[in-house]
């Protein structure tokens, strides 16, 4: 398979799990606490990564040993994210913290311009300004809602928004490191520092005592967040990080369906969202301008 259809599988692989992640962690902080929550998913992926390299490549963990700064400002980056994004699904709602957290892949679209020279084409500039209007569609209801309420609300955008962030400052360092390093290795580091700086802040006693389909629920979210981050540490290794940026902007639309269908079914577990014929519409132009962002060029 040629490295550009690999990045682009890899890009819609994490967006696929970034879009049922906001959901699951909305229910999640119902009986976890959201730090807890954040270390959990960091020890998780790092337990299930370090267990696969060291059967599979033991010298990947030599990267521990002395860590390029970069890598560790990239690992502080990320744990500083998970934190942000969490505390705002938990002030918000999962579609409004989808919302707000778009800004970390757009960030990064213009970092590709300006920091790695990508070339944008035609086709590119017409995707970005298509998927902007449909954006603008998709989030008029949530974007109603931001400037309708205070408060904890808005603390919470303001949160999601730091995420995103150090998102972008993540991305941008990740996208330099993986020409020289796997990215494996790289996430050993990234998985790990973040738990152990987290760790203090732990209070183990309500976790031994949390029922095993809560359990169930924080592995699917360490499980999610160690197959989510390698592959997009491996997307943005093959393709440019403006076409990383414009697949990952879609993982939302999966967030906005399923919750469309939870509100259907008036589900108590879970805050309702407002969407309308508006929204749909606005889904599709953000799918649209996608398509025509990531397709490749077909000159050299």
């Amino acid at each position: 398979m040629q490295n550009y259809r690999k990045g682009i599988i890899y890009a819609a692989i994490t967006a696929f799990l970034w879009g049922f992640l906001a959901i699951a962690l909305k229910v999640a902080v119902r009986k976890v606490d959201p730090i807890t929550v954040v270390w959990m998913r960091f020890v998780v992926a790092f337990i299930i990564l370090a267990t696969w390299q060291a059967f599979k490549t033991p010298q990947s963990f030599k990267i521990l040993v002395k860590p390029p700064i970069l890598l560790i400002l990239a690992a502080l980056a990320l744990s500083w994210n998970y934190m942000g994004y969490m505390l705002g699904i938990h002030h918000t709602t999962p579609s409004n913290a989808q919302l707000f957290i778009q800004t970390g892949p757009l960030i990064l679209a213009i970092a590709g311009f300006l920091i790695f020279k990508e070339k944008l084409l035609r086709n590119q500039i017409i995707g970005f300004s298509i998927a902007i209007l449909g954006f603008s569609f998709f989030y008029r209801d949530q974007l109603q809602a931001f400037f309708e309420t205070a408060g904890t609300y808005k603390l919470g955008i303001l949160l999601t928004i730091s995420g995103a962030v150090a998102w972008s400052v993540y991305a941008i360092i990740q996208k330099k490191l993986v020409r020289n390093h796997s990215v494996d290795s790289l996430n050993l580091m990234l998985f790990g520092l973040p738990a152990i700086l987290y760790l203090p802040f732990i209070e183990f006693q309500p976790l031994l005592e949390l029922h095993w389909t809560w359990w169930l629920l924080l592995l699917f979210l360490g499980a999610n967040t160690f197959v989510a981050y390698t592959c997009i540490g491996n997307a943005l290794k093959y393709i440019e990080a403006n076409k990383v940026s414009i697949i990952i902007i879609l993982n939302p639309m999966i967030t906005f369906i399923t919750m469309g269908i939870l509100t259907e079914l008036n589900v108590s577990w879970v805050e309702h969202e407002r969407f309308s014929m508006v929204t749909i519409a606005g889904a599709l132009l953000v799918f649209i301008g996608a398509v025509l962002v990531a397709r490749k060029n077909k000159s050299r």
